[in-house]
């Protein structure tokens, strides 16, 4: 099958073309080659930025597209447009980000949808996100109809995540001593394996698929402490969890998701944001690596990066220390 995949070298890109690449698929990049330009110098790579060069990819024929890239509904219809009536297939990587609201556990593919407030003017504003990636997911469908699929992961996490927003936390474990962590060990947090997500996205490509899935895991229930003790374990830690209540946490001003990573308050507002329905995909075959696989890899890749790696998700060793003083006196 020939796939043209829009990006391709970084986090999800790249895992798909390696997922691709190992069931002999005939791949083709489109990118602008600012990131990790030589990861496939096997591979056919058109140089180009959607917005001043998709004349680039007008007449080729691929049977699939996969848009990992696609951020902004205008940007996508270009390339949605252009690659119409010469490919079969247009899968676009949404995200789970596009539900209006997370305040029902069981959260399917017919949820409603977030909509972009009317004064929003900023085209890549964080905060319309997810209303972008639902204007983004009905350009798509709007073009494609039937041959339209679109994938909506929950949290990627794995090798070569830039987020950061898993890997803090098999890396603080490993560091081991006191650790700062959320609300409580019965936390419910869910994730998806980069592999795995890829995985099972080439495998709905080679099945013709189309419609909408939730793409993101385990299938039990992931508790934060589960995440953190598998953490201890693979990395034989003598890490100590310090829990610390919701309201603790805001009195000191340690943000969910942010400062502490892959964890959102089980309160009215996100009791639904870790416990999606993806009974859909695992109908169609998703299937997940154990989380020691998991963690394990996503360690050893964490310990190949430079000393002074700049983190985009967690705590300071130095606020982490600040924050267990007080939770100690409190």
């Amino acid at each position: 099958m020939r796939i043209l995949i829009i990006g391709g070298t970084r986090f999800v890109g790249r895992h798909l073309v390696e997922a691709a690449l190992a069931r002999r698929h005939e791949v083709t990049l489109f990118n602008r080659g600012k990131s990790n330009p030589d990861l496939f110098p096997q591979l056919e790579t058109i140089l180009g930025d959607r917005e001043q060069d998709v004349n680039k990819l007008q007449g080729r024929i691929w049977d699939t597209v996969i848009d990992v890239a696609g951020y902004v509904p205008r940007i996508v219809r270009l390339s949605a447009e252009v690659l119409g009536p010469n490919v079969r297939r247009y899968v676009f990587i949404s995200s789970i980000s596009v539900y209006e609201d997370f305040r029902k556990i069981g959260i399917d593919e017919s949820y409603t949808l977030a909509k972009m407030p009317e004064e929003a003017t900023d085209e890549n504003s964080p905060e319309t996100y997810g209303a972008r990636k639902v204007l983004c997911e009905q350009t798509v469908r709007d073009i494609y109809g039937e041959r339209a699929l679109i994938i909506r992961p929950g949290l990627i996490v794995g090798p070569h995540d830039p987020t950061d927003r898993f890997t803090y936390w098999p890396v603080r474990v490993a560091r081991g001593g006191d650790v700062l962590a959320p609300q409580n060990p019965d936390a419910s947090t869910q994730i998806i394996d980069v592999r795995d997500l890829s995985e099972f996205t080439i495998k709905l490509v080679e099945e013709n698929a189309a419609g909408v899935y939730n793409v993101t895991g385990p299938n039990y229930e992931l508790t934060m402490g589960k995440l953190l003790e598998v953490s201890k374990q693979v990395s034989n830690s003598n890490a100590n969890f310090k829990w610390a209540s919701v309201d603790f946490l805001h009195q000191n001003k340690v943000e969910a998701w942010s400062d502490m990573p892959a964890w959102v308050p089980d309160d009215e507002e996100g009791i639904g944001s870790s416990r999606l329905d993806i009974s859909k995909a695992l109908n169609a075959g998703l299937k997940f690596r154990p989380l020691e696989e998991t963690v394990r890899d996503t360690l050893e890749w964490a310990r190949t990066r430079p000393v002074d790696h700049l983190w985009r998700a967690g705590l300071t060793p130095e606020r982490e220390a600040e924050v267990l003083a007080a939770l100690k006196e409190a």
